[in-house]
């Protein structure tokens, strides 16, 4: 691969070094009109072209010269988000992009590969997609507008100390989101502690948010710190923030308030300097009018809203995924799979995925598993996707069809209805609970009354919406 960098302080020369080790690029800088100008004069084929768009290189007349070129390679702009008047003159040539550039000089190479995997095409988006959006041990894959706007304004957020709250359904990758911004702020030497509120029991929340003292309460044997005293100088994401009850949102927003919280039990005030970035897959604003959430909490945490899409609204970014997951599942299990069949690709691109990027993950996963030759083809998907999605019949995000009979009292439609949907979801209580537009806690005291706390089986050729799966013909739960 060769680059050309238009670069006056050629500050970017090690961080695309960086981004690209991998691939063995070529790496060739113009750092005045002239050597811009000898640049384009040879004929090598440039594969990119980016610009560092400084006040002085905007003065290079850069547009006018790439025109003159006999080069056509794609071009991609950085520019100052704060003087965005000085790209506009790029806008007439006819392969290129303009990103804003990255605050935090960390995020550049993971920003520069999807970017640079956008404009290069399948082939070389292969190719980059593996590394792309390493977030610690995680990797983020996607190069579609709606990913790559969630990723600009990653990029933007992460080097403020601005409360996230990131929206998007089960399974879509709000934890990497979240990652994301932790990775790219200035606290990110430091803890990035994670509460996911549907694990937590009711009577527990408070200590695990704030510790308690011993003796506070029967079973408190020793003294415990919570999340605000363990994420002390980092970051605290809270998954799922809807699920948290009235009460303990009142003391959430006290806390947010004062800087400043007290242990269960306890009686001297803790001061607390955590950055709070939170997650949910219901849409907090409907919450609020619901009365399910306050208000005054919401615009607390909410300062910056991450909006992360669906699979089924960035289906571009299938093939990519599929390439990443097969070969990170092959390497796992030491099968020497070369790839995905033209057939059975077009099949999983065409899916809805209602369980987004987490159930195709476990398809390839299993497919993998099973496969017995080195290139995947649609027989190698045994647990047909396809009559998933017709069964479970969330296409468009609502409620599974669940018909009870007329006639029937209010009580029993209700009951038959909400375990109608437990099952449609083979006992996925998260997804559940938001087909049904309800909080899980309240699908737990449905569950309750109606003494139908069983686990649900889940038939051996079919995925549950939660992942998980074992081998071919097992019980699935």
């Amino acid at each position: 691969m060769l680059l050309l960098l238009v670069d006056e302080t050629q500050e970017l020369v090690f961080h695309v070094e960086s981004a690209l080790a991998p691939y063995q690029a070529q790496i060739e800088c113009a750092h005045s009109p002239g050597t811009l100008e000898a640049a384009l004069g040879s004929t090598a084929p440039y594969d990119l072209i980016l610009v560092n768009l400084t006040e002085t290189v905007a003065g290079w007349d850069v547009p006018a010269r790439l025109r003159r070129s006999a080069h056509d390679a794609f071009t991609v702009v950085l520019f100052d988000p704060h003087a965005p008047a000085r790209v506009d003159p790029f806008a007439s040539l006819p392969q290129c992009r303009k990103v804003a550039r990255p605050s935090s000089p960390t995020l550049f190479g993971w920003l520069f590969k999807q970017v640079a995997a956008e404009c290069m095409g399948f082939p070389f988006a292969r190719l980059l997609a593996a590394q792309a959006g390493t977030v610690g041990s995680e990797t983020i894959i996607g190069t579609s507008k709606k990913m790559l706007d969630v990723l600009a304004v990653v990029t933007k957020v992460a080097a403020s100390n601005a409360n996230v709250c990131i929206v998007g359904e089960s399974g879509t990758g709000k934890e990497l989101i979240a990652r994301a911004v932790h990775y790219g702020s200035a606290r990110r030497d430091r803890p990035l502690v994670t509460l996911d509120c549907p694990a937590v029991p009711d009577g527990l929340m408070e200590s695990h948010l704030f510790g308690h003292v011993k003796g506070a309460f029967t079973g408190a044997v020793d003294h415990r710190e919570g999340v605000f005293a363990l994420a002390h100088t980092g970051t605290l994401f809270i998954d799922e923030l809807c699920e948290l009850g009235l009460p303990l949102q009142a003391k959430l927003l006290r806390v947010l308030q004062s800087r400043e919280f007290f242990k269960v039990g306890g009686t001297k005030p803790i001061r607390t300097d955590i950055r709070l970035i939170t997650a949910t897959n219901k849409d907090p604003r409907r919450e609020v009018q619901r009365g399910n959430f306050r208000e005054d909490l919401y615009y607390r945490v909410a300062v910056v809203v991450i909006k992360v899409p669906s699979l089924r609204e960035r289906k571009e970014d299938i093939p990519l995924m599929v390439e990443h997951f097969l070969r990170k599942f092959s390497t796992a299990y030491n099968k020497p799979i070369r790839g995905v069949g033209r057939s059975a690709m077009g099949r999983l691109t065409e899916l809805p995925w209602p369980g987004n990027v987490r159930q195709l993950e476990n398809v390839i996963e299993q497919a993998v598993v099973l496969a017995e030759g080195d290139m995947l083809s649609e027989r190698d998907f045994v647990s047909e996707p396809d009559a998933l999605v017709e069964e479970s019949s969330v296409q468009g995000g609502g409620a599974p069809a669940v018909q009870p009979s007329s006639g029937l009292p209010l009580h029993e439609v209700e009951r038959r209805y909400i375990l109608g949907t437990l099952r449609k979801v083979y006992g996925n209580r998260a997804e559940a609970a938001r087909l049904l537009g309800i909080s899980r806690r309240c699908l737990q005291y449905k569950l309750k009354e109606y003494r139908a706390d069983e686990p649900v089986v889940v038939p051996s050729n079919v995925i549950p919406l939660d992942g998980s799966f074992k081998a071919r013909g097992s019980m699935m739960g």
